[in-house]
């Protein structure tokens, strides 16, 4: 079985739905097991970062940057980085702001860098952008436009309930493509 793990950060609820829904899309790849980690458990869960083929990294974006917990583990993480036990791993990323931009992409790149600092190999969202076009509409996949990770927009006077569809989709999509990805990858690595 290939693993995936998807930690993540939820300051209102809003980040947990997307994580739930990158969970969701990574187990509905046949042969593969994928289970969710808080970052508030994460020292419950270290060996199953360690054991799993891709780790996909969640958080919110507040003012601009990644929340301060998942940033906590981040930093935590520092005794992996320093033996490279995440080197040659997958590694994907998703966050939710209040705001459609809310700079969103900043925290996509913090957690790309963070992903290359562990000599992870970053795998993107691989969707086209929605919404762009007089033909498009909310209801489309990837309605943000991102290409680094899933973006989701809630508005912040309401709760997790009442996320978009289609930004769930969008993050099922890519907990679907990096396990896909990490099938292929663990198929290479046992036949060579």
């Amino acid at each position: 079985m290939t693993k995936i793990a998807i930690v993540y950060h939820s300051g209102y609820g809003h980040t947990a739905e997307q994580a739930k829904a990158v969970h969701h899309g990574a187990a509905s790849v046949n042969g593969v097991t994928a289970k969710l980690i808080s970052v508030a458990d994460v020292d419950n869960h270290w060996n199953d970062l360690d054991q799993a083929e891709a780790i996909i990294f969640g958080a919110p974006t507040y003012m601009g940057s990644l929340s301060a917990p998942f940033k906590g583990f981040m930093d935590a993480s520092s005794k992996v980085w320093f033996t490279q036990g995440w080197k040659d791993k997958l590694a994907a990323g998703f966050t939710n702001s209040g705001s459609q931009s809310g700079d969103k992409l900043n925290s996509l790149v913090q957690l790309m860098v963070f992903a290359n600092q562990q000599s992870m190999i970053w795998v993107s969202l691989g969707l086209m952008p929605g919404n762009n076009s007089s033909k498009g509409s909310a209801n489309d996949l990837n309605r943000i436009g991102s290409y680094s990770g899933a973006m989701s927009q809630s508005n912040v006077d309401q709760g997790a309930e009442a996320m978009l569809d289609s930004d769930l989709k969008t993050a099922e999509h890519l907990g679907r493509r990096v396990a896909e990805v990490a099938r292929q990858f663990q198929a290479a690595r046992v036949a060579a």
